[in-house]
């Protein structure tokens, strides 16, 4: 990581900054790993962050790219990624964005439900095309991450349930304008313990077993999709995620049949560690039991603390002075406005300048103008 005065100036804030040499050192990590095994195929999630300048160098180190909306499809298509390598999932797409992906000749629609797959038939047809399209399971394999971000549990909302798989593969080999190409499979986002990569494995293996004594497949592709975690608490000391460790335990412990190629959708692995967010020291606070830097950046440049309960390490990159502790805050009119609570920085004054690490995924994309608040244009380093 390369955050530092020297090399970012003193900008205008609250603003984000990447460090692209990092991205591309992640990158290159990324495709070493994934070399080791030909059949492997990793598809960028898109909704991690679609800054134009993060896809196109994404896209120019011959990833494909995953996709949660017509939007995503159309900010992929524009940023170079072939068509030919966009899967495209969500519980809810609606008829245009569907009509976006079968005219761009997607790889593959991840289908959540049997009335989406209904849909996508028809609309297909309409266009006198067969769309390709994988059927999303929910494993219902417990992930050790936060509520908010598991995906492949039950209750979730996600994907179709394993009693009713059989039944919708039986009406897929039925339609005329889709063809069932694979499943896909995503269990949670920030996952540090390969266990559960195990357990979706060994989930994936009973499915394809039950479907071979069904006379149905194999199929082409299985997707695992992504959710491989990054450090949050020391992120200098581990700015890129263990690939290999990720590839590895698919490769030992997931059984694919002949000719089956596996993919992956990582997100906040490729671009989490390479971003952060730059904000300036407003105000300097004595409260009675504790004092507040009052910074210019707010949960609408950073929403994960105030959603998640989120911890991102911040660095006070203007001063060496004595270690105190602060409350980080924000200038929104809600109390969530909260970065952190009694965190130890360098003794701060106004104008200083904060780092918070650890924000190239999920940050500047889910930025919001509440409060008709303006976020400063990006700068890359």
């Amino acid at each position: 990581m390369n955050f530092s005065l020297s090399t970012i100036g003193q900008p205008a804030t609250p603003c984000y900054v990447y460090d692209m040499a990092l991205l591309d050192r992640t990158l290159q990590a990324i495709s070493t790993a994934a070399a080791r095994y030909p059949n492997y195929r990793v598809h960028y999630a898109v909704k991690a962050n679609a800054n134009p300048r993060i896809l196109s160098t994404i896209a120019a180190a011959g990833l494909g790219a995953d996709c949660v909306s017509g939007g995503e499809v159309r900010a992929a298509l524009e940023a170079g990624f072939p068509a030919s390598e966009i899967v495209f999932a969500g519980v809810g797409k609606a008829d245009w964005e569907i009509e976006l992906g079968l005219e761009a000749g997607i790889f593959s629609f991840n289908v959540e439900s049997l009335p989406e797959l209904e849909v996508i038939n028809e609309l297909a047809a309409a266009h006198s095309v067969v769309a390709r399209v994988a059927l999303r399971v929910n494993p219902n394999v417990s992930a050790h991450t936060h509520a908010h971000i598991t995906t492949g549990k039950a209750e979730n909302k996600f994907g179709i349930a394993l009693e009713h798989l059989t039944d919708v593969v039986l009406a897929a080999q039925q339609m005329n304008n889709v063809e069932l190409v694979g499943l896909h499979f995503h269990i949670g986002s920030q996952l540090l313990v390969m266990d559960d990569y195990v357990a979706l494995c060994s989930r994936v293996d009973e499915i394809q077993a039950d479907f071979e004594s069904k006379g149905i497949g194999p199929l082409e592709h299985i997707n695992v999709g992504g959710g491989l975690g990054i450090d949050y608490d020391t992120p200098e000391a581990n700015p890129i995620p263990n690939f290999d460790a990720l590839f590895d335990t698919f490769a030992k412990h997931l059984h694919l049949r002949e000719g089956q190629t596996l993919h992956f959708e990582p997100g906040r692995s490729v671009v989490g560690q390479c971003g952060a967010l730059l904000t300036k020291v407003l105000y300097v606070k004595q409260g009675t039991a504790k004092q507040f830097a009052i910074v210019d950046a707010g949960f609408t440049e950073l929403i994960r603390p105030a959603l998640y309960g989120a911890h991102h390490a911040i660095r006070n990159i203007s001063s060496s002075e004595p270690t105190e502790e602060y409350d980080v805050v924000g200038p929104i009119c809600e109390s969530s406005d909260t970065f952190a609570k009694g965190e130890p920085l360098p003794r701060c004054h106004r104008g200083d300048y904060l780092l918070l690490l650890s924000a190239g995924a999920y940050g500047e994309i889910m930025a919001s103008g509440y409060n008709c608040r303006v976020m400063q244009e990006a700068i890359y380093i």
